[in-house]
């Protein structure tokens, strides 16, 4: 690792921390030539392959996940922190799995599932995005299924 500042390659570590909530280890930095500090984050990088609708796999993409969850949660009570621990929990539960190809499917139920117990405006929008209804019907049934959790 370089230093951002002077682009020296000679660093020492101040602090570190563990940030479970990221699965990451956060460390302070100091550059030894020019003295500047800094912060870096480390993570494990695991790369799951996404298996998509037409066939192709492609690699999991977090950003994806997290567009997908702000215009489902868009004007509710959901907010960027709760967005991006719901992304942080269904890529957990997929790094959790055996197997590094999951399919689009798979990431779709599982953000239907946290949405689910987030808010429930979100998880209509989201299942109807995902879910691509051909009609009235389709949409009718996910609501009706959804009712009874609602009233608990």
């Amino acid at each position: 690792m370089r230093c951002p500042f002077c682009n020296h390659g000679e660093l020492k570590v101040i602090d570190s921390r563990n940030s479970p909530e990221a699965n990451a280890i956060k460390r302070r930095r100091e550059c030894l030539n020019c003295g500047q500090r800094f912060t870096t984050f480390e993570t494990v990088e695991l790369t799951l392959q996404v298996l998509k609708r037409d066939g192709r796999y492609e690699n999991f993409q977090e950003s994806k996940l997290i567009n997908g969850l702000n215009a489902a949660s868009s004007h509710t009570r959901i907010g960027q922190d709760q967005v991006h621990a719901i992304a942080a929990n269904v890529k957990s539960e997929l790094l959790g799995k055996q197997n590094r190809e999951i399919s689009t499917k798979e990431i779709g139920e599982l953000v239907m599932k946290y949405l689910k117990k987030a808010d429930m405006i979100a998880y209509i929008r989201f299942a109807c995005v995902y879910r691509r209804f051909k009609d009235v019907g389709e949409l009718m049934e996910v609501l009706l299924s959804a009712t009874p959790d609602m009233e608990k």
